[in-house]
């Protein structure tokens, strides 16, 4: 007689379509065609491009290819409408985005389908992931709104969004990005994907029923030119992006120097780790729903498994077997695994990646499936074989595809996690709650699961590093993302500085043979360097009279600075505590030789109250050692059991550039929050004032700073912030000078490799006022935020 197991293995499903027939019919009430939504009107339909079903290449509907007019319709709405939506307060704004979550509630069903039906993801995962997660952040964010005024009090609305998404999530995009747009006090220009826009239109009758304001939320469908039009709009101060990391890097580039807020969220190729010591079954699950949910078509899909030498014939036993069994077939049918693929462009992309691993020599395994005659279709794929320098182990392949290797110890296992440009997520399993805490913070990537992929709630941020884009979408940081410090509205409109008389030569050196001129090195390591070039740059006062002359540095200087600075990673595993000491004895130091620095400051820029510079940069320095062991993290309870643990994390290397105003104070307020946060810096001082950080070298040495945490390049501003944008090496740029043509190239050109940067163009600063160069706001440059989500009992 069988046994229960046997009988259930020989068990097949049978069909269990899911009906369309209000989705349909939905369709049919519209005409199947679609004008655009503007200023809470549909607009008569345009030139059109078809909707279509990627399962079986039917059309669903016709929409209007959007225009560069239609975009300037669609802003000046959302202008308009901008400030009496943020009037209308906190609560007025929670009402609204309360009602928006209560009817997607009630519409789910039909949303879930005819995602579904645009999209070609099966009909359990819209209906059980995407719509519950989509009305989640409506809710979430309406508390936001109703918290804004207490929680946010000195922040304001950024003030006209525009929200360009891709098509793997098109509906969850848009409630991950309208929501706390709106939860914030903005208007909403929303683009959504080309292929998947149907939901997107179905949204537009809700926002009507929920007593969304005319103009409050705008969306223009189209190709990439509605896009461009959107980033390219002088009207919009903020951009936010889903999508490959090729059209962010266009984005960067497009948007350098415009002053718009930008985030990111782009590519990536995560790792599932999973140790000797992991629930081998589980962790079989764990990823089937990383690399398989949405047939791949995932960001943060766990496309490269890692597995401990000891268990790798195990596992990949084990995962053979499971892929045996996934079903493949009608999106509509809720007893399919895995649906089609979002068109035949991706598939074409993605048997060409296949096709490389095989010609490689890689092992492909596919189970035995049928695949549907039409639409576009391709099945779960297991890569062994790979060497870590191959396409399908480095390129985003964004299908249902996994690449397979090994690895012997942790040490190795971060190592090959490390070994991509991107830095989404990633997935570690193992039964060792030590390690999993001690590999976690060590991966690159914005998301860790432990025991657990692909989880997400409002609660929690997501987002990346490297070249998986910049920004967070969700909780706090989330909302962050949408809000600008009232402090930046109280800026100076241009850098203060005062005029320079003539400059004068350099004296005759008097007093004897001995009387040698010195010129001030660079300081690279922790120790006084020459420069590379061999050339100086005289340095004078406010009456034109020479004073010194600094090191001229180049290429090769900042090449050593940034050798230095990475070799310095003690500083970063060092204890908040301990960085906060090293920051007292700074401002200690640099208080015993006040009068000589306030001496310094009044020959070069002729100030009458230098001291008052020097004190306020102790102070600054006390303030910074205050917040280090004080910018915590938090700890969110998401919708599951378990915990999410939001670290702030330091961002690695940055490059700062000084403002050439308060040149002693400038430099401590971008340095010191940079290294008390576990940074380390290179720096190029004021161009015109470089004297106050030289004369800091001394300070640093006795101030028990290691080497390589703090490295200072003199020289000429623009050169030297070209090279730091440029370097693939430095993680972040700051710009404080006043270069409003500098700041626009730092931006630009940090496009190649995605580098976060902070820069002030053309506007000043009171570095002074705690309010502008202090607080939450700057170490939020200084940091970057990693969720680490922890189940337990399960």
């Amino acid at each position: 007689m069988p046994t229960i197991k046997e009988i259930l293995n020989t068990m097949e499903y049978g069909p269990a379509p899911e009906s369309t027939k209000e989705a349909q019919a939905w369709l049919e009430q519209r005409g199947r065609q679609f004008g655009l939504f503007i200023n809470n009107e549909w607009s008569a339909a345009g030139e059109l491009f078809a909707s279509i079903n990627p399962a079986n290449g039917s059309k669903l509907a016709d929409l209007t290819q959007g225009t560069a007019a239609d975009v300037d319709r669609a802003v000046a709405a959302a202008r308009a409408a901008q400030p009496a939506w943020q009037a209308l307060g906190g609560h007025g704004r929670a009402k609204v985005l309360y009602s928006i979550a209560r009817l997607m509630q009630k519409h789910a069903r039909l949303f879930a389908v005819l995602e579904t039906l645009d999209n070609g993801k099966t009909i359990r995962e819209t209906r059980d992931v995407d719509l519950p997660l989509v009305a989640r952040h409506f809710y979430h964010h309406a508390g936001w709104a109703q918290l804004q005024s207490e929680e946010f009090a000195d922040y304001r609305a950024v003030g006209v969004v525009g929200q360009i998404v891709p098509w793997n999530f098109p509906l969850l995009m848009l409630a991950w990005k309208i929501a706390p747009a709106l939860a914030a006090g903005n208007t909403v220009v929303f683009k959504p994907a080309e292929f998947t826009s149907l939901s997107a239109m179905l949204f537009a009758d809700i926002c009507v029923q929920a007593g969304v304001p005319a103009g409050v939320v705008n969306i223009v469908t189209g190709d990439g030119r509605v896009g461009e039009a959107i980033v390219k709009h002088q009207g919009i101060d903020k951009l936010a992006f889903t999508g490959s990391t090729e059209v962010g890097r266009l984005i960067r580039e497009a948007t350098a120097g415009s002053g718009k807020k930008l985030s990111l969220e782009l590519g990536g190729k995560s790792p599932f780790i999973v140790f000797e010591d992991a629930d081998l079954d589980a962790a079989v699950e764990g990823l089937v729903d990383s690399i398989w949910f949405n047939q791949g078509q995932v960001c943060c899909a766990g496309s490269r498994l890692l597995v401990q030498e000891s268990v790798q014939e195990k596992f990949l036993a084990k995962l053979r077997a499971r892929m045996d069994k996934l079903t493949l077939g009608s999106p509509l049918d809720k007893s399919m695994d895995i649906g089609a693929l979002v068109d035949p462009v991706q598939k074409q992309r993605i048997e060409g990646l296949v096709q490389s691993a095989r010609d490689e020599g890689c092992t492909v395994y596919q189970p035995a499936c049928e695949l549907p005659a039409d639409g576009s279709w391709f099945p779960p794929t297991l890569i062994t074989g790979a060497s870590t320098s191959a396409a399908v182990a480095q390129a985003e392949i964004f299908g249902p595809v996994l690449v397979a290797m090994s690895f012997r110890t942790p040490p190795e296992a971060v190592q090959l996690a490390n070994n991509t440009v991107y830095g989404l997520a990633a997935c570690v399993w193992t039964e060792n709650i030590s390690l999993a805490l001690d590999v976690a913070p060590a991966i690159k990537a914005g998301v860790v699961w432990i025991n657990t992929a692909n989880q997400f709630d409002a609660a929690c941020g997501f987002g990346g590093y490297r070249e998986s884009g910049y920004g967070r979408e969700g909780g706090r940081e989330g909302m962050y993302e949408y809000l600008t410090a009232k402090s930046e509205d109280a800026r100076p409109a241009a850098p203060v500085i005062e005029p320079k008389a003539k400059a004068k030569a350099a004296p005759v050196a008097a007093g004897g043979a001995f009387a040698i001129d010195r010129t001030a090195k660079l300081y690279i390591g922790g120790k006084q360097a020459r420069p590379d070039g061999a050339y100086s740059r005289a340095i004078h006062g406010a009456d034109g009279s020479f004073i010194a002359e600094v090191g001229e540095g180049n290429r090769k200087d900042i090449r050593n600075a940034v050798e230095a600075a990475h070799k310095a990673t003690g500083w970063t595993k060092a204890t908040a505590h301990n960085r906060a000491q090293v920051l007292y004895y700074i401002a200690e130091n640099l208080a015993a030789r006040g009068e000589e620095f306030a001496a310094r400051i009044a020959a070069m820029t002729g100030a009458k109250n230098a001291e008052k510079e020097v004190q306020a940069s102790i102070e600054r320095l006390f303030y910074y050692a205050a917040w280090a062991d004080k910018y915590d993290g938090l700890a969110h309870q998401p919708p599951m059991h378990g915990i999410t643990v939001a670290l702030n994390e330091p961002l690695g290397v940055i490059g700062i550039v000084c403002p050439n105003e308060a040149p002693l104070l400038g430099f401590i307020s971008l340095v010191a929050p940079a290294i008390a946060l576990g940074n380390r810096v290179v720096v190029v001082p004021s161009e015109a004032h470089p004297l106050s950080a030289t004369d800091l070298y001394q300070v640093l040495d006795t101030s028990d700073l290691p080497g390589g945490v703090v490295n200072i390049v003199t020289g000429s501003a623009d050169e030297l912030a070209r090279t730091l944008a440029t370097h693939s090496d430095i993680d972040a740029v700051w710009r404080h000078d006043g270069s409003a043509e500098g700041c626009a190239e730092v931006e630009r050109l940090s496009a190649t490799s995605l580098k976060r940067t902070w820069v002030g163009g053309a506007k000043g600063r009171d570095w002074y006022s705690t309010a502008q160069a202090g607080g939450r706001a700057v170490l939020a440059h200084a940091s970057q935020v990693k969720n680490i989500w922890i189940p337990y009992g399960v």
